[in-house]
Formats: structure tokens, sequence, C-alpha cells
């Protein structure tokens, strides 16, 4: 079977995660996709009594999630550890010239996965992160953004990792609808955006038919 009896999802991240949680309540899921993910895979399995969490953090960047992984991952025991980073690790090189090389990337990303997989029996998976062309001046974005999705995609191939590949799923979905429609600022989803994110990761993990 795909899930166990009790098993305990995680989700990490950045505000794309975080979405709106209650930092008071550890069991708030936030509005965005992983409460949809919740409550789909809640739907699906209701016998096998899963527990959600939600830690993700606005503006967090992998060096970030390095610093909270005892106690916002490790210490939570999850069998399931799903992370989404990488887009601040951009957007902080634009606004405030903190620039993240693909090299620090790699190695503060390789950290949460060496120690989750040192500590936890876990299954990982890895979402990529997007960026669409909103406003125009994101396009630039891509040349920094770039080298940090193919590294998240080698380290998902190198440590047998579930990857969603959301940037393709992003651009192929801004052909049926303007980018706007998706990401109104580019970064963070819609709410049909958070669905798109949802629907990816339960079909990558084999939940739901591809």
């Amino acid at each position: 079977m795909l899930f166990r009896q009790n098993d305990v999802i995680l989700f990490q991240g950045d505000s794309i995660t975080d979405c709106g949680r209650n930092y008071e309540d550890a069991s708030s899921l936030g509005v965005g996709y992983a409460l949809m993910i919740a409550a789909r895979l809640g739907h699906l399995y209701p016998e096998k009594n899963l527990t959600f969490y939600n830690r993700g953090i606005s503006g967090n960047r992998a060096v970030d999630l390095q610093e909270r992984w005892e106690k916002d991952c490790l210490n939570l025991k999850p069998t399931w550890v799903s992370i989404y980073i990488g887009i601040n690790d951009t957007w902080r090189r634009f606004d405030s010239g903190q620039e993240t090389t693909p090299e620090q990337f790699e190695a503060a990303y390789r950290d949460l996965i060496e120690r989750t997989q040192h500590s936890l029996a876990a299954k990982l998976v890895l979402i990529e992160p997007f960026v669409l062309p909103v406003p125009e001046d994101r396009k630039t974005w891509r040349k920094d953004l770039d080298p940090k999705i193919h590294i998240v995609r080698e380290l998902a191939r190198e440590y047998g990792a579930t990857l969603v590949p959301l940037d393709g799923l992003f651009a192929a979905a801004s052909v049926k609808a303007e980018p706007a429609y998706w990401a109104p600022d580019g970064v963070h989803p819609s709410p049909a955006g958070h669905a798109l994110i949802a629907d990816a990761w339960l079909k990558t993990v084999g939940a739901i038919k591809a």
C-alpha cells in the first residue's frame, strides 16, 4: 500500500507552503496545496489515520530550513517529507542583493536530505520551484532559478526521492490560461495554481491516477 497506518506527512517550505497557516496551531495547514493534499488523502484513505503537518514559513530559503530542520522536521518523526524550497534563494538576489549561489543552494539542500535520511526512514518528495513571467521582469530570474531547478532534479535522482516537476507543469498550464491566472505575481499561486500543485503531488506519488 502507498500509505501505511498512522503515516505522518510533513510539508516543508516557504510562503507557498505556509499559505496563511496559524503558527499558534500545530495542526494548521494553511489554505493552499498542503490543505488540498491533506483533504484529498484524508478522503481517499480514512482507514489509515494519516497525520499532516505544515511547517512552511514565508520568506524562507534553503539555509533557513537547515537552521530549523531538527525542530520542524526531525523531531516530528514524519514518515513522508515533502520539501518545496528555492524561489526565495532567487528572489533575494533581485530584491535585496542576497545571492545564493548554485553551490550554496545544493549544499544546503543536500544537508536537509542527508540529515533526514540519517534520522528517519521517511519517503522524500522534492517539489521543484517555478517562476512565471508576471510581471515581465520575472523573465530575468530564469538565469538564477534554472540552475537551482536542475539541482533539485539531480538531487531527487541521486537520493531516490520523488520529484514533482512544477516548473514545466506551470509552463504547460500557462498555454491554457495566461500566467497571471496561475500565479498573479509569477511566484505565489492562485487557488487554481495551488490546485495544480496538489494534483501534481498526488499524481506523482501515485495517490491518484495520472
